[in-house]
């Protein structure tokens, strides 16, 4: 059992309004931000994601029968569904993602119990700081939780029920990386995914720096459309250049010096997206190495030539990234900036020297509105805990 929070202590006096007697455990699991490596996950690339101390939680009891009863604190909505009769709900969007985790627990073997509580959550909505995967791996580990089941499954099996989950149950095509970090991040560590074999690794998040998110608040609108696009042209470019390289299945297996040498094979467009990937793989391991030698200023070198190569090869930042990314490299102390997320919209991450958190806060508020008349959200975070669980009792 770990100390109750304040927030903790709020959520189980909505608790006690809306349901008899005490709850017996919190499911916690947070939010994160990538911190290097953009649209290489369905290229089966490696990406580097950090959790943040902002998350998603359940506070819960078991219940005898099959029936599972969530309150949505923000939302003010019911999830009310009988585990024996899962169908999707047109109507309170939210609840498909404890059903989808539901039904996808089961399709893994694991036979669930009813639960109710109550669901709160401070990682901003409609951000790209996946607050989806906090609430599909909040209610996860409730519902093992719920069942005793807790052990049933590891920590990787647990994110895969949850993007199945998203996948195949709410409908959207997302990677395996937000539920990975959710699950598995660690404390002052970033999570190295390997989005082919799924095989992963902490790498130290150094003591002297802090993650600054910025939140351009601009709509997202073009997400979906160009992330199938270039989805599309990704694979466009491995057919293509399968006919000189016969062995690769996927951009992830393609060198730079490949790439050069074999670009006649591909149009303008295609070349340049593919260059975005290749290159964005090579950056992702360079910073792991940069992390791994404590050099800061070569974290950030890389961050700033990830966005140079999203924003130009890859083309999906928009102005209001980009004056969100200018304005927090205006600021002393940050090291790097860049997208984070799909692109479009959604935020940017700054790598700031730990005292100079404030310094890119104040740069943002003052370039960012003035530039884009908008007013941002500005989160601080460090590199924090994954997903965990922990008795009331």
């Amino acid at each position: 059992m770990q100390p109750i929070d304040k927030r903790t202590e709020e959520i189980q006096a909505e608790f006690a309004k809306v349901f008899d007697g005490s709850p017996t455990h919190v499911a916690i699991a947070p939010g994160r931000v990538n911190l290097i490596g953009e649209h290489t996950d369905y290229n089966d690339g490696f990406v580097l994601p950090v959790a943040l101390d902002r998350d998603v939680r359940v506070i819960f009891r078991p219940r005898n029968d099959r029936r599972v009863r969530l309150y949505a604190l923000e939302f003010d909505t019911w999830a009310d569904f009988d585990l024996d009769a899962l169908a999707f709900d047109e109507e309170v969007f939210w609840a498909n993602y404890t059903m989808g985790v539901a039904w996808a627990l089961e399709e893994a073997g694991v036979k669930l119990r009813g639960l109710e509580g109550v669901v709160s959550g401070n990682i901003p909505r409609g951000s790209g700081l996946s607050s989806s995967a906090g609430l599909e791996i909040s209610n996860a580990l409730a519902l093992l939780a719920a069942a005793g089941k807790s052990e049933a499954l590891t920590g990787p099996q647990i994110a895969q029920a949850a993007q199945r989950a998203e996948n195949h149950f709410v409908g959207v095509n997302c990677g395996i990386m937000d539920q990975f970090i959710s699950t598995l991040g660690e404390e002052g560590y970033a999570l190295l995914i390997d989005c082919r074999s799924l095989d992963y690794q902490r790498v130290p998040f150094p003591d002297g720096a802090s993650l600054v998110i910025g939140n351009t608040k601009a709509s997202r609108s073009l997400a979906n459309s160009a992330y199938n696009e270039r989805r599309a042209q990704c694979e466009e470019g491995v057919a293509r250049l399968q006919s000189a390289l016969p062995e690769i299945t996927a951009l992830r297996d393609v060198t730079s010096a490949q790439l050069e040498a074999h670009k006649g094979l591909l149009s303008p467009i295609v070349y340049r997206r593919c260059r975005h990937v290749v290159g964005e793989n090579e950056r992702v391991m360079g910073t792991v190495a940069a992390l791994a030698a404590g050099d800061l200023e070569e974290v950030g070198r890389l961050m700033n030539a990830s966005h140079e190569s999203l924003r130009d090869d890859y083309e999906v930042s928009s102005e209001a990234l980009d004056a969100m990314v200018a304005a927090m490299r205006s600021a002393l102390g940050c090291l790097g900036a860049r997208l984070t997320g799909a692109g479009f919209g959604g935020c940017a991450v700054a790598l700031v020297r730990k005292g100079q958190e404030r310094a890119v806060r104040d740069a943002i508020f003052e370039n960012y509105s003035k530039s884009m008349n908008i007013w941002p959200e500005v989160y601080t975070s460090p590199a924090s805990a994954g997903a965990r669980l922990f008795s009331l009792e």
